[in-house]
């Protein structure tokens, strides 16, 4: 069973910038696939970045050139980087590989 704990989340005006850590217990790490995908108050969840075992990334286009998704194999993490936040990337941030799903960490981009 996977399991993922996520962190970094937090409170942070709009421009700001925050670095989301996903730790992962799995075997093999390094040949899943993993994303990030948010839910914001009565909204579905939804795709924000994902990054393949190779490496190839996928972005939403209301984070492209501002978020960036990347993996430290060897730590077995992923990691979103979230620049020039707005009020709308305001969700609960949820970390995904297998069939596993992570507890969730708070954003909220608020002035």
């Amino acid at each position: 069973q996977v399991q993922l704990v996520e962190s970094g989340g937090g409170l942070v005006q709009p421009g700001g910038s925050l670095r989301l850590s996903c730790a992962a217990s799995i075997r093999f790490f390094s040949l899943f696939a993993t994303a990030w995908y948010r839910q914001a108050p009565g909204k579905e969840r939804e795709l924000v970045a994902d990054i393949t075992a190779g490496g190839r990334t996928n972005y939403a286009d209301s984070v492209k050139g501002r978020f960036t998704i990347s993996r430290d194999n060897a730590k077995r993490t992923v990691y979103l980087q979230m620049n020039s936040l707005k009020p709308e990337d305001t969700a609960i941030y949820y970390c995904h590989v297998q069939d596993g799903w992570g507890q969730g960490t708070q954003v909220t981009v608020s002035s």
